[in-house]
């Protein structure tokens, strides 16, 4: 299987999805992002994460991750790996004593695993042909020249550009559905507001 190996670009309440929140993936090698709508409780355990804050009882992604270390395991890679009934599948892969299991997990649970033990990754290609979208070269250079900015006048210009990237997966995600599901008048007007809001960017 051709793989990608991918990360956490961004997160933000998606209020069209009932409470849910959108997971922004985007290629390491590459400018695909890849959108995911997740569940409230993975957000706050994937946030809390990767911000370093410890809650004083560990999360049920936290419990995991000491059995996996008490077996003597070591996870060694999550994948997405399947887009079934437009619904994404990951595996998560394990390591002990040698042998390597194949765990089947929601992409959420397997994304805040990969985030407490380091674990690399991966979408599968044919995952990130059928659902991934590609930023505009303005969007690009954007991002880019806000990595190497260092002046303090800029410091919430990148969590802006965050927010909008979120909101354009989930937007993304959204047409994706309506497509599948043939709304092509839902299809029709969500392009719109995609067309809309990339032209504000630029």
């Amino acid at each position: 299987m051709n793989k990608v190996q991918v990360e956490i670009l961004g997160l933000s309440a998606s209020p069209s999805a009932g409470g849910a929140y959108a997971l922004l993936l985007k290629e390491v090698y590459g400018v695909r992002r890849l959108p995911i709508i997740i569940g409230s409780f993975e957000a706050q355990s994937i946030a809390l994460e990767m911000e370093g804050i410890k809650p004083p009882r560990p999360l049920t992604h936290d419990l995991l991750k000491s059995v996996i270390e008490h077996l003597g395991g070591t996870v060694n890679e999550v994948i997405i790996d399947e887009l079934k009934d437009n619904t994404f599948h990951a595996k998560i892969k394990i390591e002990i004593s040698s042998f390597i299991h194949e765990i089947d997990s929601r992409p959420s649970d397997a994304i805040a695993l990969a985030v407490r033990t380091g674990s690399p990754l991966y979408v599968a290609e044919e995952v990130m042909r059928l659902a991934a979208f590609v930023p505009s070269s303005e969007d690009i250079d954007e991002e880019i020249s806000h990595e190497h900015d260092i002046e303090e006048d800029d410091e919430e210009k990148p969590s802006k550009k965050a927010s909008q990237e979120s909101r354009l997966a989930e937007l993304q995600e959204q047409l994706r559905e309506a497509i599948e599901k043939e709304d092509y008048e839902r299809a029709a007007k969500l392009r719109d507001e995609i067309n809309k809001l990339k032209g504000k960017q630029n």
